[in-house]
């Protein structure tokens, strides 16, 4: 059974273990504020793939619409996902998405990042022809 030495070890090693994690937080375990804006979704080249589009562009997996902003409160070791996906609004749709990532300790300055999706043509006498699309975000520190 327990004696009073065993129950003693048992709580000092209970409470060191408790008092560890914090005593070793270093700085860059600290929350950074990034804003991140989506600035445009543009249309770059269409070689006969579609005339009507839907967009979205992605940051972090939370859309964005294109001019607004997001604001979000990451760790200093984490990073940034955006993701542009384009959809031609069609009987038969094609469809391209591209992922993106920014790590937050290379966000010393705004950056601007263009992130470039390419949809391919499925079917019919245009077959394999393509059309890019360019979404351009701007991400800076807070």
């Amino acid at each position: 059974m327990w004696n009073k030495g065993t129950k003693l070890a048992a709580a000092l090693l209970l409470l060191s273990s408790l008092a560890v994690p914090s005593a070793y937080t270093s700085a860059a375990a600290k929350n950074v504020k990034v804003k991140v804006t989506l600035v445009s979704m543009e249309l770059t080249e269409n070689n006969h793939v579609g005339n009507e589009w839907y967009t979205a562009g992605y940051v972090n997996d939370k859309e964005i619409s294109e001019g607004s902003q997001v604001v979000l409160d990451l760790k200093a070791t984490g990073s940034i996902g955006l993701k542009g996906y384009v959809e031609e609004q069609d009987k038969i749709p094609d469809k391209g998405e591209t992922v993106s990532s920014i790590k937050v300790s290379e966000v010393t300055k705004p950056i601007t990042k263009a992130v470039k999706v390419t949809v391919t043509e499925n079917r019919g006498r245009y077959s394999g022809n393509t059309a890019t699309w360019t979404f351009t975000f701007k991400v800076q520190k807070q």
